[in-house]
């Protein structure tokens, strides 16, 4: 099995930079959580991490959804788990909702993966457990 991973931001793939001046309020957002997540329990099974955006989900545009949409379409493998923001997943999910061959779901964290006692790594979990369910022909959504 291969599935793949594309990353837009959100909560998940934050990480707060700490200093006097900005008291822990400002964060960036680097390399895909999902890769320190994957490397963490050594998956049986084939993926790949794409980046299509950096971006707290509320900062994502019409064009960032866009992105989304185009880069899903253009992968060839049709399992697909997005890393994303929790506050705007339904703006993206509708947008998604027309590539009909293909699993896409979308999962994030309320805490970052880089956080201890984090959510990421059981969300992402989810995920892959989710494409799991839908290939053993169970019905999603």
């Amino acid at each position: 099995m291969k599935i793949t991973f594309i990353q837009t931001g959100g909560t998940i793939d934050k990480d707060y930079m700490t200093t006097k001046e900005n008291h822990g309020y400002n964060f960036e957002i680097s390399k895909p959580a999902v890769k320190t997540v994957l490397d963490k329990v050594e998956p049986k099974f084939v993926f790949e991490i794409f980046t299509v955006a950096k971006k707290d989900s509320l900062d994502l545009t019409d064009a960032d959804r866009l992105k989304i949409y185009q880069k899903c379409k253009s992968i060839k493998n049709d399992k697909i788990i997005i890393t994303h923001g929790t506050d705007t997943f339904l703006k993206t999910a509708k947008v998604l909702s027309q590539i009909k061959d293909k699993v896409i779901i979308l999962t994030g964290a309320m805490k970052p993966e880089k956080f201890q006692n984090f959510d990421a790594m059981f969300n992402v979990g989810a995920a892959i457990g989710a494409i799991n369910f839908y290939l053993r022909g169970y019905i999603l959504g």
